[in-house]
């Protein structure tokens, strides 16, 4: 028990005044727990380990595509000669590769904004977009729209590029054949992936095909952890279903959609597969090649390693760009902020 020293000050009569206490001394300052086995296991397995397989199998790659991309390395013969920023000069004065990078702009501006807005309006449908009276629910039947439009997603990439190519085939394909009998002549034998005015067109609505269902699913689950007290506190105001989408879902589910425009920016980014799958050479003029086609070609095809490494690279970072943008705006709209209820 700390025993505490008073002062008692007086008065010139000589009457006690003021007592005051000595502050008490400082408490000592918090030791640290020594390190125990239990303790070191725990940091080894839980962070050791999956930070030393992050550093093997995604840190220690791109650092050795960098030192790649700095070399006229062919992939096939142990010869690298460094030659320096080269590879950069060459394929950002290079017009195919600054198409391809155009297109896959093109692709990072519209595809996540056409996917995510669909995807909005479809799980709000089947979470609160039902009856106007009584209780706040669904579409009747929701579930089983939910099922369907989640299939897709089910269905491989290069599955649903193999198939959308044969449905696009201005020979026998069946949207030409389903156009011509309701009328349209015109599209009798037109080549929709071969035509530089709807070939990157055909191409993004087989992904935003492939992908609104997943993103539909992933939304629903964050609107369903909204309480139904806002909604029908909403409706009580005269809100219309807009005015609430905008002032109440879109608010509250923000994360969610930060991470859908994330993961379908990056795929937007790459979109390989795709665009392989519907056109293997990059389309009339070019019109749909991206940046991981052409690296693909000049790696495999022209045996240039070093040059395809420097086309990776960039990759990576316009990635990474896109990523901290995204971020960025984020926060600028107040997306850092905490959403009261």
């Amino acid at each position: 028990m700390t025993l505490v020293k008073q002062k008692t000050l007086r008065l010139d009569g000589g009457l006690p005044a003021v007592v005051v206490p000595d502050a008490p001394p400082l408490a000592s300052k918090r030791r640290r727990k020594p390190l125990t086995f239990d303790k070191v296991s725990f940091f080894a397995v839980f962070l050791g380990v999956p930070l030393a397989i992050y550093l093997l199998f995604v840190i220690w790659p791109f650092l050795q595509a960098f030192a790649y991309s700095l070399t006229d390395w062919s992939g096939f013969s142990p010869d690298q000669n460094f030659i320096g920023l080269e590879n950069y000069r060459r394929i950002l004065t290079d017009d195919i590769f600054m198409k391809a990078m155009g297109n896959n702009i093109l692709l990072v501006i519209c595809l996540p904004i056409i996917t995510i807005i669909l995807s909005l309006v479809l799980a709000t449908f089947v979470t609160v977009g039902g009856s106007s009276k009584g209780q706040i629910k669904g579409l009747r039947n929701s579930s089983f729209y939910r099922v369907v439009s989640f299939f897709p997603y089910t269905i491989p990439a290069i599955a649903i590029g193999i198939m959308w190519g044969q449905i696009y085939d201005p020979s026998g394909g069946l949207l030409n054949g389903i156009l011509t009998s309701l009328g349209f002549d015109q599209f009798k034998s037109y080549p929709w992936l071969g035509d530089k005015s709807t070939a990157m067109i055909a191409t993004m609505f087989v992904i935003v095909w492939g992908f609104v269902g997943f993103y539909m699913v992933l939304f629903v689950a964050g609107i369903k952890g909204i309480p139904a007290e806002l909604f029908e506190a909403a409706r009580i105001d005269g809100a219309g279903r807009f005015r609430t989408a905008v002032s109440i879902t879109i608010p509250l589910i923000r994360d969610n959609i930060q991470t859908a425009y994330i993961y379908m920016g990056i795929l937007a980014l790459d979109a390989f597969v795709y665009m392989s799958a519907l056109n293997s050479g990059g389309g009339p003029d070019n019109s749909t090649l991206v940046m991981s086609q052409q690296l693909f070609f000049t790696a495999f095809s022209k045996g240039q390693f070093g040059l395809a490494s420097a086309m990776g690279v960039v990759l990576a970072i316009t990635t990474l760009i896109f990523s901290g943008l995204v971020f960025l705006v984020n926060r600028l709209t107040g997306g850092g902020k905490d959403v009261s209820l």
